[in-house]
Order: C-alpha cells, then sequence, then structure tokens
C-alpha cells in the first residue's frame, strides 16, 4: 500500500527578524503517523509545528518563504481560510490552558463557535472526545465542574478532547508532556497511540524515549535544519548522522 503524504513542506524557511529559524525544510508527513520531532532548543521544532496551521502568522516579527501543502493544497495562498485551516489542524500545547468554565463547556466551546448548539449532539460530541483523550471515566460525574480544578495531567487530556471536539485532520502536540509525572505522561502517550487511527499527528517532544516510544518515525532538528528523518528504530539503534547519534547519546543538547 502506497503512504498517503498528508502534508508537506518545500524549501521553508523562517525568520523571525534576524534570526533564521527554519532552514529551506523539506519534510514529508504520512496520513495517520506520530512523527516525532526532537532536538535541542532553538533547532526550529516548534517554528515548524506553528507553520502547520499559520500561528506564525501572529508574530509581527515572522517571515515565511516556501511551501507547505496540506492535502497538496498550499496553505499559505491568500484565498485559504484560515480559521478552517486551524480547525483541520489542531495544537496542543506544552502546558495544559483549559477555559474558565466547566469541563463540558471547554469541550462545546469549538463545536458551538462553528455553530453547534444542540445540547444532545454537544453531549455527544463532549463524550466521544473526553473518550477519545482517555478522560471520559474520570470525569463523566462532574462535567459541570470548574476545569481548573482538575489535576495537570487532566487538564492537559482536556486540552486534547478540546482538540478533537471540533474533529481535526491534524494534530500537533508541542511538548505536551513537560510538566506532567510518569502516570499522566503514560496516559497521554495511550492516547496518542489510538488517536493516530484516525488522526495524523506531529510529536515535539525533548524526551527522546517518549519520541521512541510512541514516533512511527523521527525527525531530528538542528540548528534549524533537519539532519535526518526515518523510521523510529533505525534512528534510535543505527542513525545515519553521526549528530544524531550525539544527541541521542546525551553527548549534547
Amino acid at each position: 500500500m502506497v503512504d498517503t503524504v498528508k502534508i508537506e513542506t518545500n524549501g521553508l524557511n523562517i525568520w523571525f527578524g534576524d534570526v533564521h529559524a527554519l532552514k529551506s525544510l523539506n519534510i514529508k508527513v504520512i496520513k495517520n503517523e506520530i512523527l516525532g520531532i526532537i532536538g535541542p532548543a532553538n533547532s526550529g521544532k516548534t517554528s515548524f509545528l506553528r507553520s502547520l496551521n499559520r500561528l506564525n502568522d501572529l508574530n509581527p516579527k515572522a517571515k515565511l518563504e516556501g511551501s507547505v501543502y496540506l492535502d497538496g493544497i498550499d496553505i499559505y495562498k491568500n484565498d485559504v481560510d484560515v480559521g478552517n485551516l486551524r480547525k483541520r489542524v489542531g495544537m496542543v500545547f506544552a502546558l495544559p490552558v483549559p477555559l474558565p468554565l466547566s469541563i463540558f463547556d471547554n469541550i462545546v466551546y469549538g463545536p458551538r463557535r462553528y455553530g453547534i448548539n444542540n445540547r444532545r449532539i454537544l453531549s455527544e460530541i463532549a463524550k466521544e472526545a473526553l473518550m477519545a483523550a482517555y478522560l471520559w471515566d474520570e470525569v463523566k460525574d462532574r462535567l459541570n465542574q470548574p476545569a481548573m480544578k482538575l489535576s495537570g495531567g487532566q487538564q492537559q487530556r482536556l486540552c486534547i478532547a478540546r482538540s478533537l471536539a471540533v474533529e481535526p485532520e491534524v494534530i500537533l502536540f508541542d511538548e505536551p508532556c513537560s510538566g506532567l509525572d510518569p502516570i499522566s505522561t503514560a496516559k497521554v502517550e495511550e492516547a496518542m497511540m489510538e488517536l493516530k487511527k484516525k488522526y495524523t499527528i506531529i510529536l515535539v517532544t525533548n524526551n527522546t524515549k517518549q519520541a521512541a516510544r510512541v514516533g512511527d518515525r523521527t525527525a531530528f532538528f538542528l540548528m534549524g535544519e533537519l539532519i535526518e528523518i526515518d523510521k523510529t528504530d533505525k534512528i534510535f539503534t543505527s542513525p545515519s548522522d553521526e549528530r544524531t547519534e550525539g544527541y541521542i547519546s546525551g553527548r549534547f543538547g
């Protein structure tokens, strides 16, 4: 079976003022894979993620050259609906940011914005999203309680559920477990492994062991450049570039 390319970049360059954050990036993301992105700080990992749903547009110092394709369509064309793009390409950030609302209202915030107001439909959406994020059993009896009362790990899974509620096609994870304990991290990783059956996932992580556990393929970024990308087991056992070996073995980064 031929792999389907979901996202592709061609000659992608990103600057923030005088800082050249991402340099001539050519990368393909396969549909329904988990692509892990590893590399030391200031390697362009988050800049790459934020280019995929045009969040870099919010930074007045940002400048982009090159192309980013989603299902073969250049997302930087003038006629692209950025709101719809961000619905299709959701993002989960390092620190969970629940809205100051109930658990239920957090989940259905997006669907309501897109015009869904039927309570029965919203309830179904909330349940499905919470189940997919491995959170339903923990909160089903307190959906009307403030989301802020959840633990950090639960809040992160709530943010995953909130992203799922608008039915994206791609989910971008930017170090989603950086502040979580091992048990909460395991639950987020378990959710990711299940979610890839339906979604395409790109995971930026500073935890190389996490990339090794969940990634189908892994890409190593260094100083704004893609050094190599390959199947995860190969990256971690016999990388092609000595710089990848040096990072994975802890000699730098």
